[in-house]
């Protein structure tokens, strides 16, 4: 069987992966994450995953490495057309969550996952609606001593204290988390990676 790498170092990613019994190496792909200015979002993470996978394949192959598949994604968190990255700093944290209170937006991920030998490469963007609930400025300010929102896409984890945030999803809630399982079951299939179940 192909040996599964996980282009990222992200611990949400890899719990996600071993909660479905996939075995996989990780190395990050390091890429400068930029696109240019007013690409449309699925188009963001497309592009990002596609490079991240790129980059980390072509980086095997230098190495000597053979047959492996690479799996890599990207995640956004965009409100009205805008992409709101990781916060700078607290008050940045607040502003996001305070524009996100008590309103929809969306978690989009794009996925690529490339075969080193056949050259097989497919992509998927995955994307699930998500309302923040009201939020007092307490609430927010709470929240943010918790340092938790500091290193998150849209300042906040839904898998972590930010699930109090979150009043109701439309989708993949892993998906929110960092990667769709679903689908990321079913793309792996194509490659040859079994899950737990099969």
């Amino acid at each position: 069987m192909k040996q599964l790498i996980l282009a990222s170092q992200s611990p949400r990613r890899k719990m996600l992966l071993n909660q479905i019994g996939v075995k996989f190496e990780t190395f990050p792909s390091n890429i400068e994450e930029k696109v240019p200015d007013n690409t449309e979002p699925e188009n963001y993470v497309r592009l990002l995953s596609q490079r991240k996978a790129t980059s980390v394949k072509e980086q095997l192959c230098q190495n000597g490495r053979d047959s492996f598949v690479v799996l890599a994604a990207d995640t956004i968190v965009v409100f009205e057309q805008m992409i709101l990255e990781k916060p700078i700093d607290e008050n940045d944290a607040f502003n996001m969550l305070e524009m996100l209170s008590d309103k929809w937006h969306e978690v989009i991920t794009g996925v690529t996952v490339i075969d080193s030998i056949s050259g097989q490469e497919l992509t998927h963007v995955e994307r699930t609606r998500v309302k923040i609930g009201r939020l007092t400025s307490k609430t927010i300010r709470n929240y943010i001593k918790t340092q938790e929102p500091l290193d998150k896409a849209g300042a906040y984890g839904i898998q972590g204290i930010g699930a109090l945030l979150v009043e109701k999803i439309e989708g993949c809630y892993y998906n929110v988390v960092g990667l769709p399982l679903y689908s990321v079951s079913t793309v792996l299939q194509q490659f040859g990676i079994k899950t737990i179940l099969e």
